[in-house]
């Protein structure tokens, strides 16, 4: 007895720690994801996630003011362009260095007067105020190229969010994608949950001919991988007439979440008081009765933690609505294939990204917390006797 007290605190440690890098495994890149959808473009570039509260290095490339139009003659043949290199580039920060060739940047500090070649001139200061000096030929034409090495503070901005729930030429898109993810999600959610409810009781409670062998039928089904079933079932949707729709989409997201369903809630309802049942049969109520009365009500914790992973799985997926959903009208298009669109048209623009996938993530995270507590308990459900 001695030595198995012995060893317990050691399991417990080993199975606190595991619980806290599970949780560090799903919280950071959440967290991470959440940070980035506040952040620029640059910023995101230039810098990581955790370090968002510091101020990040990074190397820009800009050109002066045109020669041509911001020229000041000197006399003597020499020509002045004075400005900001900053003016227009929408930056906020400090110039720790610069030079005129990416083979040498930080060539120069601020402030000293860089020897471009034949009496040519050029001083940046840290604020991004230049002088720019030199003969006819120099100060003309195309403007001189630099490379600065600069130090921007920590900035968030809501543009990100205003550009995909607002912005006229990507809301419309988003909201449309959401409302028809929406239409998929609820009734792929409930459907299976009614039919596997009855099922359920009826292999938990009810004595008929081949019930073991439905059961274990239902227990094979769980390893088998859907991919096998897409294309048969999408030619039977169109040998009967279904074809791509929302019709179709619920029968599949139905059909491949029934045997997890069914075999959660049997497992469920078989661990429920049999004393209960049967003082209703004596009492005279129906299987019917049974079920909707006492069955139903007991057996919400195993429900709702089903309702989470079936509206999680529809919320996210994607492969089973470009099978039996999506057409190419666009009409019918769900979140995923929107950020996926997205990503096709802008993939360098990651704070688009990154909000993107944090708004397609709100609504399954809000679900989770709120009914996170019955999903513990419908996992454990019929494991302990």
């Amino acid at each position: 007895m001695d030595a198995m007290a012995g060893r317990k605190p050691a399991v417990v440690w080993a199975l606190n720690i595991s619980v806290v890098l599970l949780v560090a495994l799903w919280l950071f890149p959440t967290l991470g994801l959440l940070i980035s959808s506040f952040r620029t473009g640059d910023q995101i570039t230039a810098s990581g996630w955790w370090s968002a509260l510091f101020p990040a290095e990074q190397t820009m490339q800009i050109r002066v003011a045109d020669p041509d139009d911001n020229r000041v003659d000197l006399g003597n043949g020499r020509f002045m362009v004075e400005g900001n290199i900053f003016d227009g580039a929408g930056f906020a920060g400090e110039l720790n260095a610069w030079g005129t060739s990416s083979r040498r940047l930080g060539e120069f500090e601020p402030g000293v007067a860089a020897d471009l070649g034949d009496g040519e001139t050029l001083t940046l200061q840290a604020d991004g105020a230049y002088i720019w000096e030199g003969n006819d030929d120099q100060i003309s034409g195309r403007a001189q190229r630099v490379f600065l090495d600069v130090v921007t503070p920590p900035d968030f901005t809501l543009e990100n969010y205003n550009f995909v729930l607002f912005d006229e030429n990507n809301s419309e898109g988003m909201a449309k994608a959401f409302f028809n993810t929406l239409t998929v999600v609820i009734p792929a959610t409930i459907i299976p949950i009614l039919i596997a409810a009855f099922a359920a009781y009826a292999l938990a409670w009810m004595d008929f001919p081949g019930r073991a062998i439905l059961i274990a039928i239902i227990v094979g089904l769980l390893v088998v991988p859907l991919q096998l079933a897409l294309i048969p079932l999408l030619s039977l949707h169109n040998a009967i007439g279904i074809g791509k729709g929302y019709l179709g989409v619920w029968l599949a997201h139905t059909g491949f979440g029934l045997p997890l369903a069914i075999y959660l809630l049997r497992n469920y309802m078989v661990g429920l008081p049999r004393d209960i049942i049967e003082n209703a049969k004596v009492d005279g109520a129906t299987d019917f009765q049974i079920f909707t009365k006492i069955i139903l009500p007991l057996s919400f914790p195993a429900l709702a933690s089903f309702a989470i992973f079936q509206f999680l799985w529809t919320w996210n997926d994607l492969l089973v609505a470009l099978v039996f959903l999506i057409d190419a009208s666009g009409q019918t298009t769900v979140m995923t294939k929107q950020i996926v669109e997205l990503l096709g048209t802008r993939g360098g623009d990651w704070e688009i990204l990154a909000t993107s996938a944090f708004v397609s993530i709100a609504v399954p995270l809000a679900v989770f917390f709120a009914m996170q507590k019955y999903l513990v308990r419908g996992l454990l459900a019929g494991s302990v006797k």
